[in-house]
């Protein structure tokens, strides 16, 4: 199902922002869009985007959803003991 922008709205409480920021990243997720939007930003803008989300997500997900659904692999194994 694509991802319907009418529904993005922040600021009117915490879940609707949740859903709404899922929807604005399903978006920017959009083959089309990324390509265009990659290709136009700087070599010191993309830096800043990256470290950013990575910092985002070093702090939100695990080391294993980090790679099991942020990267889609299915047979990575959290080593921790």
């Amino acid at each position: 199902m694509k991802p319907d922008p009418s529904k993005i709205c922040f600021g009117l409480s915490e879940e609707v922002d949740q859903q709404s920021l899922a929807t604005f990243l399903r978006l920017g997720g959009q083959e089309e869009f990324s390509r265009l939007f990659a290709a136009r930003l700087a070599s010191d803008e993309i830096l800043q985007l990256v470290d950013l989300f990575m910092s985002l997500l070093r702090k939100h997900l695990s080391e294993d959803e980090y790679h099991r659904i942020f990267l889609g692999d299915s047979h990575h194994h959290d080593h921790k003991e």
